[in-house]
């Protein structure tokens, strides 16, 4: 979100950001329209305003009744005249404001320009790709082979792009949570949060899934009450609608909770098994850092979302966004993906992103140094560190061996007690 006066000045670079984004320059043009049309009204308010308060001095001052009911008749006219202006003000300044929340953020200048996932570009790669002598199999054949997962009765319970793990697998995703979000907690230096997973309407507003990504999240229909679809969303809002000192920044915060979205997967594999889910666990990393130091701070958050994937020996890639790729809300963001054997693709695990102070605006988050001076916005960043579903299937399509369990690397088999995910648990 830009400020009012900032888009008047700076209009042809952020039309130019927009149309980098993939949006039409017309939403651009409709925010500068219906905020001149505001200010046009306001004028006009304001001008009768006066002429009702001029009008009413000169009245006590005039002797002449056919001169002082002719004031009063002016004054009854320019007064009725007042509600309907006041009317159209609202009314302008409701179309203004949402046009302006469904203004996307502009991609900083360091974002490669492209116009859809075609433009990304590959920053690094590492870990080491495994070479079977045998087929691979994908983790939906893994795990219903090694009844880990039931598919077909999660479907019976909550429909499709749900899952009920079992035994060894449901002891995976407890140890991959905890192990991660101590990782980023007692390494890294977060603090954790435990947040509650139903926020406003408000906060969607300020991380920027609402109002245009209405459709994609889950709502409570009596209340406005909406189940999150990240930690982001409450993270990020903590300090909604306050200001806070310079000197605490950066603040860092992680947590682990359920994620909640709509967002149907497309016809095929996408539909099956983890790949795409309307639940999931996810630990998320966010951070409010001062402007000065919000592009180095998100280089650094990338490296603390891929120290699992290391330490875990996974074959990893790094991608940054292109233009047309980034979120409404996003100026810059790499992706880690995973290579997966048995799936034959790579999966996004990861998305790590700053959205200068575009956020920061939307939830009127803002801060300043030493108690005095000027107010400013914060930056925002936010990453997963990382997403349960797709690393449970890189982890299980990657160890996986010829008879078809799972060999668990080192440091996951300490905590799970066991060297191997076999058929008998």
């Amino acid at each position: 979100m830009y400020s009012l006066r900032f888009l008047r000045e700076n209009a042809e670079s952020v039309r130019a950001g927009v149309i980098a984004k993939g949006y039409p320059a017309e939403s651009l043009d409709l925010v500068l329209e219906l905020d001149s049309r505001r200010r046009s009204i306001l004028v006009e308010l304001e001008q009768k305003r006066h002429e009702i308060r001029s009008t009413s001095r000169s009245i006590g001052t005039v002797k002449d009744k056919s001169e002082r009911d002719a004031l009063i008749a002016r004054t009854r006219a320019a007064s009725e005249a007042l509600e309907p202006l006041e009317d159209s003000i609202a009314m302008v300044t409701d179309e203004l404001d949402v046009a302006l929340l469904e203004l996307p953020n502009t991609p900083h200048d360091t974002t490669p320009i492209g116009g859809d996932a075609s433009g990304n570009v590959s920053v690094t790669e590492g870990g080491r790709i495994p070479e079977f002598d045998f087929e691979a199999r994908n983790h939906v054949d893994l795990a219903e082979n090694l009844g880990l997962i039931d598919f077909a009765r999660s479907a019976k319970l909550s429909g499709s792009g749900f899952w009920l793990h079992f035994g060894a697998s449901a002891r995976l995703q407890r140890a991959l949570s905890n192990w991660m979000l101590d990782l980023q907690t007692r390494e890294h230096g977060y603090t954790e949060v435990y947040p509650p997973a139903l926020v406003r309407g408000s906060a969607l507003v300020g991380t920027g899934q609402l109002p245009k990504f209405a459709d994609d999240q889950y709502r409570i229909a009596s209340e406005d009450l909406w189940l999150i679809p990240t930690a982001e969303v409450p993270l990020t809002n903590i300090f909604a609608d306050e200001i806070i000192a310079e000197e605490s920044l950066p603040l860092k915060f992680a947590a682990l909770t359920p994620c909640f979205r709509r967002e149907a997967g497309a016809a095929g594999t996408e539909t099956r098994g983890l790949l795409r889910v309307h639940q999931f666990d996810k630990v998320e990393l966010v951070r409010i850092t001062s402007p000065e130091t919000g592009y180095s701070e998100l280089e650094e958050t990338v490296e603390h979302a891929l120290a699992p994937v290391k330490l875990l020996g996974l074959p990893y890639r790094v991608i940054e966004l292109c233009s047309g790729d980034l979120s409404l809300a996003s100026a810059k963001t790499y992706d880690i993906e995973l290579w997966a054997p048995g799936t034959k693709r790579w999966l996004e695990v990861s998305s790590v992103s700053c959205f200068g102070e575009f956020q920061a605006r939307r939830m009127n988050l803002r801060c300043r140094s030493g108690g005095k001076g000027r107010v400013r916005h914060p930056f925002t960043i936010n990453g997963s560190g990382l997403a349960l579903p797709r690393l449970t299937v890189a982890i299980m399509e990657n160890f996986q061996q010829a008879d078809g369990s799972i060999q668990l690397p080192e440091l996951l088999a300490e905590r799970l007690g066991q060297a191997e995910i076999t058929a008998a648990g």
